[in-house]
């Protein structure tokens, strides 16, 4: 690790043996690979170093115009820099929760506006998203004790999140990857493994403000809206992140917070309406 006034660099040894004397920033920045995104001064690609596979997002500033615009409109400051996920991995990962495994990190320059930096981590492979895992279930269901448990997974990681004044801001089943290394028909409750992904936006506070606690999980209602949740599920769920005990009446707890659970139903219907607008016009 290498640091100045202005600048941090995180890199694999043997990735410099290949570099030599050549600037680490500069390397990163002319990788080549399968590209997923690159917009708003943000470039996503996965590529392939010494024979292993990475992911690695690029940042170059996101200009003054962007910058005044969120200033001007009192908007939430877009994520200018790769420090906010380097810093999530890290926090998640003492937490215990399954994410990332950063490989390389860097950081250069302190405008906002012109800052570089760079993450790269591992790429997580064999995987599935949860979206397309559970795609099927409600024309073929899976076991109960198998949706019992992908259930229950993500109920304590939302509020493991939540409690630690943790939200993530992109909270759906997308962004959550299956551990497919005992293959995708033989996961158990012993061995399931999930991974929470793309952190770029997570926020950290004391206590997170219900309007974001309702916004995650909102999103995550929504992303699960077309695979067969049963009504006896979404009640589940709500005991486990409430921290309610095994037998512990969850009426108590909904007429206590029904307010908030209310609102999750309204936006959650609020985006599913806008997904299909989006999905019939971008297909009429």
């Amino acid at each position: 690790m290498s640091t100045s006034s202005s600048e941090v660099q995180i890199i694999p040894e043997r990735w410099k043996d290949v570099w030599g004397s050549k600037d680490c920033f500069e390397q990163i920045f002319a990788l080549q690979g399968d590209e997923y995104r690159n917009m708003d001064g943000r470039r996503t690609l996965r590529f392939d170093m010494l024979g292993q596979s990475y992911f690695v997002k690029m940042y170059q500033g996101i200009g003054w115009w962007r910058l005044c615009k969120s200033l001007l409109t009192f908007r939430t400051p877009p994520v200018f820099s790769a420090y906010n996920e380097w810093l999530a991995i890290k926090i998640l990962t003492e937490l215990g929760v399954d994410t990332m495994t950063t490989v390389a990190y860097g950081e250069r320059g302190r405008n906002p506006v012109s800052r570089q930096s760079f993450l790269v981590t591992q790429d997580l492979q064999p995987t599935e998203s949860l979206e397309d895992y559970c795609s099927q279930w409600a024309a073929r269901p899976p076991s109960v004790v198998l949706k019992r448990t992908l259930l229950t997974r993500i109920a304590e990681v939302t509020r493991l999140l939540h409690s630690h004044g943790i939200n993530h801001r992109d909270y759906y089943l997308c962004h959550f990857l299956l551990d497919l290394t005992p293959g995708s028909g033989h996961i158990t409750s012993e061995n399931m493994r999930i991974y929470l992904i793309d952190l770029h936006r997570v926020q950290f506070r004391k206590r997170v403000p219900q309007r974001w606690r309702i916004k995650d999980l909102a999103s995550l209602y929504f992303s699960a809206q077309d695979i067969g949740l049963t009504r006896r599920d979404c009640l589940r769920f709500i005991c486990i992140y409430m921290g309610l005990r095994p037998g512990e009446s969850v009426r108590g707890t909904l007429n206590e917070d029904k307010g908030m659970w209310r609102q999750v139903e309204r936006h959650c219907s609020k985006l599913y309406v806008r997904y299909q607008r989006k999905y019939r016009n971008n297909n009429a």
